[in-house]
């Protein structure tokens, strides 16, 4: 099986390069006036992209192809204050630089929304603007020139008192949405509220992928196996261009076992590619450790010494069956 890692957002060794350049809401209203503020946004947009573009850069000098964009590339972008205001129509040359990269080079890159984006919410007005989150960031990707094999990976949400409910009320709201948002879509199981199994069979019921995260698996499993959830999981990904991808992380430590630690250890992982192995040809794993593409790269050295593991690049291994 030929494993492919990836790292999110920001790069740690790419210096003055952050792509999450932000404005509080303190200087909005400095600011005072709309028109001003809005440029500024625009202004600190333009820096998180070309930072973004350096990112990518550096990624593919170390042969990593999978990378996810930061959820704050347009600072602000879900203010009221900037409602009426198309952020990403004036960002179309940025983005299109963006996207010709990632094809040019073959990369797998989407989208994780902030935690505020849930589709299961029983506010109205929360719904309301989870949806228009996610079609800012899927129109960012369109603008990129990138089709609905490119993601925007979500959680199903909370249980507000009824998890039963609250998995129908976001199947209800996933349906009313329009087709072309719907496929760019792939959810998470996370790691409180909606295990793996419960991720699985929402994903399978409005038809679109599954992504396994194995530190919240570990924290919120159900006693489910992932001898008997993988096969099933790998399958949602059959109709797509990508293999399926999983999530890994680290506890930060055992009094704060919810945190990503700075790094990945070896043993969180590999039993699952000895597993997986079995299933497919193909996988990409998404690296959540704090240190980004240090962990990364740090991990793929570990992994490179471990029996039965080729290296193949910086960024890619394979894991003989």
């Amino acid at each position: 099986m030929i494993v492919r890692f990836g790292f999110v957002a920001m790069s740690m060794r790419v210096k003055n390069a952050s792509p999450s350049k932000n404005m509080t809401e303190k200087t909005l209203k400095q600011i005072g006036n709309r028109g001003l503020a809005a440029k500024k946004v625009i202004r600190l947009a333009k820096e998180n992209l070309n930072n973004t573009k350096r990112i990518l850069y550096h990624a593919l000098a170390h042969d990593i192809r999978l990378y996810r964009f930061s959820s704050r590339l347009i600072p602000l972008a879900a203010h009221p204050a900037f409602q009426k205001v198309d952020f990403v129509r004036v960002l179309v040359p940025q983005l299109r630089e963006i996207g010709q990269i990632v094809r040019e080079n073959g990369m797998r890159v989407g989208f994780h929304p902030e935690h505020f984006t849930v589709l299961n919410s029983p506010r109205p007005e929360v719904i309301r603007s989870s949806v228009r989150d996610l079609i800012r960031q899927i129109r960012m990707l369109r603008a990129m020139g990138l089709d609905e094999a490119y993601k925007c990976n979500i959680h199903v949400g909370g249980a507000y008192g009824d998890k039963d409910v609250s998995a129908e009320r976001f199947i209800t709201t996933f349906r009313k949405l329009d087709s072309r948002i719907q496929a760019h879509i792939c959810l998470e199981n996370d790691d409180t509220t909606f295990t793996a199994r419960e991720t699985l069979e929402i994903a399978q019921t409005v038809g679109v992928p599954c992504v396994l995260d194995l530190h919240h698996h570990w924290l919120n499993h159900g006693k489910e196996t992932l001898e008997e959830l993988w096969p099933q999981i790998a399958q949602t990904w059959a109709k797509e261009r990508f293999p399926p991808k999983i999530h890994v992380s680290s506890p930060r430590s055992e009094s704060d076992p919810k945190s990503h630690a700075d790094y990945v250890h070896p043993g969180d992982l590999v039993p699952f590619l000895r597993l997986a192995a079995g299933y497919g040809e193909r996988l990409d794993i998404m690296i959540e450790a704090k240190r980004k593409d240090e962990a990364l790269f740090r991990l793929m050295e570990e992994l490179a010494k471990m029996p039965r593991i080729n290296r193949i690049d910086q960024a890619t291994i394979e894991v003989e069956k």
